[in-house]
């Protein structure tokens, strides 16, 4: 079945404000290629609220993640450190600049990096930590930040689902030098495709402003800054257009609306479903650092990876579409030979065990019961 015919799909893109006025708006002023008047206000919106020195909207999380690779200078030999557990994205952003990647296990208990088993993964080579707060849950950033600030690494924040999530009080995005964004139509403020490079070193701001403008100074000509602009740098074209943009905006003037209803949509699945732990299903673990989460994604993490089979197909001849997620990275066809060998148990356990359930703005509270019965009769039966 295509995932449209599913009675409850696991995910439909939220159209909740004036995003088509703004689209329109965004038409009738005459200019839909990038970094006009709707992506300035989203730059002004995140510097402002987020309080981030510079932001770019992108037209991908992954261009994001591309452009954080060039402004850290990587060469061929040099190391990243990356989750194992996590989409390809994270790690071909910085394949592509020739660096060489460490995969590094999730924690016991939750599929974020586990820091605690980070030093010995550790080299003269390794230039970057890339950790990735999975389902906007936080990594545990005082840790992390205190082991890179020890060996001198940058921190390139994979902040892809964590948009409105925080680390204690500190807003998610905003503690590595640099970090990307997704607004992908699957994540909690959505603009159909996009995302946003956050750059927190005020060093790296200029630089990133020419690589995304093709490598040109072309911002800085329109500022006035210089009397024309000329490729001065790499670069490419990282600019998402005005409708993307426009849409954007109008999701971040309604996001306390989409948050509150995805976070009362999580906390029906974890009261409803608590039962099951004492079956040995496990539910999310939410760290007492990582208490102001986005609700980005509700998943339980089954007791078999045949246990994980079977509870998709019988949710999906329920007509719901449930969904596994990443599979692990150290163990893919075109990174497992390039390995060092390393087990990654915990990656591997989500990988094959975790089960994601439809969470999205339009899901009513008859169709999220709906789900919740289909699940609870599976582990009666």
């Amino acid at each position: 079945m295509h995932p449209t015919e599913f009675r409850i799909p696991f995910n439909k893109p939220a159209l909740v404000g004036p995003e088509l006025e703004y689209i329109r708006q965004a038409i009738e002023a005459g200019q839909l290629a990038g970094n006009g008047l709707f992506t300035k206000r989203c730059h002004a919106f995140f510097e402002s609220d987020y309080a981030i020195h510079r932001a770019l909207l992108t037209h991908s999380g992954t261009a994001a993640l591309e452009m954080a690779a060039l402004l850290l200078n990587l060469q061929p030999g040099d190391e990243v450190i990356v989750p194992s557990f996590t989409f390809t994205s994270t790690a071909n952003a910085f394949v592509l600049r020739g660096a060489s990647i460490v995969f590094a296990d999730s924690s016991p208990t939750h599929p974020n990096i586990d820091v605690s088993r980070l030093a010995h993964l550790i080299t003269p080579r390794t230039r970057a930590i890339v950790p990735v707060h999975y389902a906007g849950v936080a990594c545990d950033m005082a840790a992390l930040t205190s082991l890179a600030q020890a060996h001198s690494l940058a921190i390139v924040e994979d902040a892809a689902q964590a948009v409105e999530s925080y680390y204690h009080q500190q807003r998610l995005g905003t503690f590595g030098c640099l970090a990307a964004f997704s607004f992908h139509e699957t994540k909690n403020l959505i603009a159909g495709e996009g995302g946003m490079l956050a750059i927190n070193a005020p060093e790296l701001a200029q630089r990133a402003e020419i690589i995304w403008e093709k490598g040109t100074n072309r911002s800085a000509f329109y500022r006035g800054e210089t009397a024309r602009y000329q490729w001065v740098d790499v670069g490419s074209s990282f600019l998402p257009s005005e409708m993307t943009a426009a849409y954007l905006w109008a999701q971040l003037q309604q996001r306390q609306v989409l948050q509150q209803r995805r976070l009362a949509q999580w906390q029906q699945y974890a009261e409803a479903l608590a039962p099951l732990q004492a079956l040995g299903v496990e539910l999310p673990i939410i760290p007492d650092y990582a208490q102001q989460h986005n609700g980005h994604i509700f998943y339980l993490i089954c007791r078999s990876a045949a246990e994980q089979q079977a509870l998709l197909a019988h949710l999906r001849q329920q007509g719901i579409l449930a969904v596994f997620h990443y599979q692990t990275l150290h163990d893919s066809p075109f990174y497992r030979e390039q390995h060092d060998g390393r087990p990654l148990p915990h990656a591997h356990r989500y990988a094959t065990q975790l089960v994601r359930l439809p969470l999205y703005f339009d899901l009513s509270e008859a169709e999220q019961a709906f789900v919740i019965d289909a699940v609870l009769a599976f582990y009666r039966s």
